[in-house]
């Protein structure tokens, strides 16, 4: 089992050992920063309640091609979202790199050749 000396900000292996799992808790904490900064303003609070309204309407049901993107970009446009990124230090650049190697080297016993399918 790998571990990291920062879980919130790392690479770890899934459960069944066959893929990589990166976790970057930062993306949420600023999701729902973003999401709520206007929330005192009723008007930019009714419309960020009405893009997810809608957006939970277009994931409750089958939904056309693009339908679920569009619903997306509305809940971003609204509450004035940011790109979903994340600065990374240098230290915990040099962190990542050697746990996603880590990971890597388990993952590869199943092609270490690294051929793709």
């Amino acid at each position: 089992m790998i571990t990291s000396t920062k879980p919130q900000l790392s690479f770890e292996l899934s459960a069944d050992h066959l893929r990589s799992v990166l976790r970057v808790d930062q993306i949420r904490t600023d999701t729902l920063v973003q999401l709520v900064q206007h929330w005192g303003e009723p008007q930019s609070r009714d419309d960020v309640i009405a893009a997810l309204d809608e957006l939970a309407a277009v994931m409750q049901g089958p939904r056309r091609e693009g339908e679920l993107d569009a619903a997306l970009e509305q809940v971003e446009d609204v509450a004035g979202m940011d790109s979903p990124q994340v600065e990374v230090s240098i230290q915990d650049t040099h962190r990542l790199h050697a746990e996603l190697t880590r990971v890597d080297t388990v993952l590869s016993r199943f092609n270490p050749e690294r051929r793709t399918a």
